[in-house]
């Protein structure tokens, strides 16, 4: 069932996700080669608990950590590790945060040190996809357009779709009702209505669109060895277009 938020909840939501970008903020300088994705949780949990917030992920369905970190091939949920970044990788950072009751929740992937214009090219295609979704993100309009223009914009780049993740609704709970798929049809799917919030969040492979899980049970790789990159935004659907919660990067 999906919940529309009252203007409250959004205030509330909206503070939360200003909060979470204070978090990655934070974080950005600290990623670089030589550190140990573990040590990013480390400093992710500190700056989290000093802003008087909690972890989202923490313990959820027994996630062992903060953040998602994902490297190179690992699409989502990678585990830290004492894994250490090297000048050329590409990590992806999800998290998300519980203020009030109300969740926030985004991801973005980031350069380790120097890294081919491939790479970065992959990066920016993943982030912009979603805001080419954005631009069906209205009132009156379905899922399923918002879907239909990420999938394109990301398949003009013969890049992989991944299907098997989703984004999702966000509120009270962290994985709310709707899904919202990265790929589909126009026209199908729940209508958007104002006080919708949801987690829009492409994640995209430079091969194929097939992916695997890990034998730790969480983390999401491609089967074909290629790099993916996920970006991530929580979304307000208002009566003047969507209101993006968690982008710091105009900020």
């Amino acid at each position: 069932m999906v919940a529309l938020k009252s203007d409250r909840e959004i205030k509330i939501m909206r503070e939360a996700a200003d909060i979470l970008k204070d978090v990655f903020i934070r974080l950005k300088d600290f990623v670089k080669p030589g550190i140990r994705t573990i040590d990013i949780d480390s400093k992710a949990e500190k700056i989290i608990r000093s802003l008087k917030v909690e972890p989202a992920f923490l313990g959820y369905y027994g996630f062992p950590a903060c953040v998602c970190t994902s490297v190179n091939e690992q699409v989502v949920h990678g585990i830290p590790s004492d894994r250490v970044l090297k000048d050329g990788d590409i990590i992806s950072l999800d998290i998300g945060v519980k203020h009030k009751g109300y969740f926030s929740d985004a991801a973005r992937t980031w350069p380790v040190g120097k890294i081919s214009h491939e790479s970065e090219q992959l990066i920016e295609v993943t982030k912009q996809s979603l805001f080419e979704g954005l631009t069906a993100a209205t009132q009156g309009s379905r899922i399923g357009d918002l879907s239909n223009k990420i999938q394109k914009y990301v398949e003009s780049f013969g890049y992989g779709v991944v299907r098997d993740f989703v984004g999702h609704g966000i509120g009270v709970a962290l994985h709310e009702d709707p899904q919202v798929p990265n790929f589909g049809q126009p026209g199908r799917g729940i209508l958007l209505e104002q006080g919708l919030v949801i987690a829009i969040e492409p994640m995209v492979n430079m091969g194929r669109p097939e992916v695997k899980i890990l034998d730790d049970g969480w983390t999401v790789v491609t089967k074909d060895g290629s790099l993916s990159a996920h970006h991530e935004e929580t979304v307000v659907i208002s009566k003047d277009g969507p209101e993006v919660l968690t982008n710091f990067e105009k900020d």
